[in-house]
């Protein structure tokens, strides 16, 4: 098998191979974590996005999409008004 100079890896592999060597714990571990997360199936992008959304919005865990978006946009209102009320106490009490 010909390797390229980036694969040291495979040359390591290639030489335990023809020597009889096991490979190391770590390699070993290594190898069988990524079998073991390959199986699973991976959440799709939007899956992902409404997780961190969730995690985002006071609340939000456990929240179906579109009632999640309906918090999420009384939310960014909320915090706009906060964002008016501050604006406008600095004005008052500011320098």
């Amino acid at each position: 098998m010909k390797c390229s100079p980036r694969m040291i890896s495979c040359k390591r592999a290639l030489r335990a191979a023809t020597a009889g060597e096991k490979p190391s714990k770590r390699r070993w571990r290594r190898r069988m974590k990524r079998a073991a997360t390959a199986a699973l199936p991976r959440p799709s992008s939007v899956q992902m996005k409404v997780r961190k959304l969730q995690r985002l919005i006071p609340g939000g865990t456990g929240l179906h999409p579109d009632l999640l978006f309906s918090r999420t946009a009384d939310y960014i209102l909320q915090l706009r008004l906060q964002v008016n009320v501050l604006h406008a106490l600095s004005k008052i009490y500011g320098p």
